[in-house]
């Protein structure tokens, strides 16, 4: 039987084809419908990418573009000097020179016979976030400057700090210096002119350091207020902070006798018996005493299970008699004022002392510290303790809770020496472009009968029969005869010293002997030169020495300049303290300026 088969095409190939044509060929065309989609959105993010990159953040771009091709470098401005009262340079900064570098130029500080001289300068690093913050100067600090951190150089930071300069050069694509486009010059600081008197300070430091005693020497002009002499010991250099050198500088944090700390106006210690001209001139001024007011003199006083003596009568066995006002400062007898605070009572003394300027922070610009001066609110409130008679002995007497700084005991024994005014202690040189005004006020609750009283008690206490006898008859050699050194050329660049032509070695300064051996009196110009003083001597810890003090200022009807000396634990003032007031006393007057 004859069937038809269906009819079945044959391809070229020989191969059967069963409508599979058809179905490729739409699959092919889906994918390049795809792959085309995928190009245009491709192409148009690219384009869209590029209109962003070019037009949107043209700006953006070039400028980091540019920023990588320019950079800024800083050039450190040149700092200020630091110069003393005669044009000495204390410190000053290297000038900077433009150079290729790509790296910051800084200019280095350089410190000038350093230690003698360290807590009044201070030193400087570089700016935390917190200085940075605060910075209230014209020309801001920024990341990576330095600044005054500590003295002089913290309190005249902004005067002294200049405004830095810059350079931006041209670097090519390795980073490489390839130009300088463009230099603005740093402008230098200002310089400060101290008040301090290099010569004084450094031989003040170097008899502090040959007794080997922490201590302090502070000098004033009780004109004007100018500070001559702020040296404590032990000390450092502070060119270790300005060579950023770690390994020193945490040796002197470490250093058991603190060398970093100013004991001139952080330090407190119990002012003894030169607290006492304050004590008496306020019994003066409330009435309770008379210049012939007589205490007698019973060596002590016993008060419940205590006893409270004077120094004559515990290390000698001796009294003094009858004492007036005059005679407590120029013998430096206790029981007088045992007996007057007992009337005073704690209050009237802590009025009078305040208004000496003790409990109060001075001003000078620099660390400090107020100190204490009590009363029975204090007592009640620090101590939860009540007040007793005791405690009045005691405070007469500067000890006991009575707390108060070297620089503090210096300012109150000021008015004493200039007729009752009060000066807020300055570091700057009167005269110069720093300077303010001198700020000298007298202190108005003052009689000037009163004051001359007072002032006679230490006029006595440096002659014979007071108790400052290194300084009895005291004379120096005529600085008006031309054999004397003659004086200083300003402005050098590193100090001089200008010793004293009777200057004595510092090894024999505290030999009794030896002082009245090389006395001026037979050289062949010399002069007398009175002074007024009082010598202090405040006991400390338990088993250990008291504090040895001393003051003094002169000349006595006109002084230019008034010293006071302490020495740590070191013994009696008289014996410790008043040589070196003494030699530096000797120093300021035969020096030819």
């Amino acid at each position: 039987m004859n069937r038809k088969l269906p009819l079945i095409h044959r391809g070229e190939s020989g191969n059967m084809d069963f409508g599979a044509r058809v179905r490729t060929t739409t699959s092919s065309a889906g994918i390049m419908y795809f792959f085309f989609t995928v190009v245009i959105v491709f192409f148009l993010i690219m384009i869209v990418r590029l209109f962003q990159l070019t037009v949107v953040k043209g700006n953006y771009y070039r400028s980091l573009s540019e920023d990588n091709r320019i950079r800024e470098v800083v050039i450190e401005a040149q700092r200020g000097r630091i110069l003393d009262r005669r044009g000495y340079v204390l410190a000053e900064n290297n000038a900077v020179e433009v150079t290729e570098s790509l790296q910051r130029q800084p200019s280095k500080r350089y410190y000038h016979d350093a230690a003698p001289f360290a807590h009044l300068l201070g030193y400087r690093q570089n700016a935390n976030a917190a200085e940075l913050q605060a910075d209230r100067c014209l020309h801001k600090a920024r990341l990576g400057d330095t600044v005054g951190k500590k003295g002089v150089e913290a309190l005249f930071d902004c005067e002294l700090r200049g405004r830095n300069g810059k350079k931006l050069i041209e670097v090519n694509a390795q980073g490489l210096f390839k130009r300088t486009l463009n230099v603005v010059k740093p402008v230098p600081g200002t310089d400060v002119q101290l008040s301090v008197d290099s010569d004084l300070q450094r031989r003040a430091y170097e008899m502090l350091q040959a007794k080997n005693k922490k201590g302090v020497v502070v000098a004033i002009n009780p004109r004007n207020g100018e500070i001559l002499t702020l040296t404590s010991f032990p000390s450092f250099d502070p060119q270790v902070f300005e060579d950023n050198d770690g390994k020193a500088i945490m040796a002197l944090f470490q250093d058991k006798n603190r060398p970093l700390f100013n004991r001139a106006t952080e330090g407190t210690y119990p002012p003894g018996s030169v607290f006492k001209p304050v004590i008496a001139l306020a019994a003066l001024e409330e009435g309770i005493i008379d210049r012939r007011t007589i205490v007698q003199d019973t060596g002590r006083i016993e008060l419940g299970d205590r006893s409270f003596g004077t120094w004559n009568y515990l290390e000698h066995s001796r009294t003094e008699g009858d004492v007036d006002v005059i005679k407590s400062l120029s013998r430096s007898n206790d029981i007088f004022y045992y007996k007057i605070s007992e009337k005073m009572g704690p209050d009237v003394m802590k009025r009078w002392s305040e208004r000496f300027g003790f409990a109060k922070l001075t001003g000078i610009g620099i660390d400090e510290v107020a100190g204490t001066i009590p009363s029975p609110f204090w007592k009640q409130d620090t101590l939860k303790e009540q007040w007793y008679t005791g405690d009045s002995y005691n405070f007469s007497i500067g000890q006991g809770y009575v707390l108060s700084t070297p620089l503090q005991v210096t300012l109150a024994m000021v008015p004493f020496a200039n007729g009752g005014r009060y000066c807020k202690p300055t570091l700057v040189k009167q005269g110069t472009p720093l300077a303010s005004e001198p700020d000298c006020k007298p202190i108005k609750e003052i009689t000037i009968e009163h004051l001359e009283t007072i002032r006679e008690g230490l006029l006595q206490a440096c002659k014979v029969g007071g108790t400052g006898w290194p300084l009895f008859n005291f004379r120096i050699a005529d600085k008006t005869k031309p054999s004397l050194t003659p004086p200083p050329a300003t402005g050098s660049a590193a100090l001089t010293p200008q010793p004293s032509p009777t200057t004595l070695p510092i090894e024999k300064l505290w030999d009794p002997a030896y002082l009245t051996a090389t006395s001026p009196a037979n050289l062949a110009y010399t002069k007398t030169v009175e002074l007024g003083c009082k010598t202090g001597t405040a006991e400390s810890m338990p088993g250990r020495k008291p504090h040895a003090w001393f003051t003094v200022f002169a000349p006595y009807e006109d002084p230019e300049i008034l010293i006071t000396v302490l020495f740590e634990e070191a013994g009696q003032g008289s014996e410790v303290a008043a040589p070196v007031a003494r030699e530096l006393l000797r120093l300021y007057f035969e020096r030819v300026e």
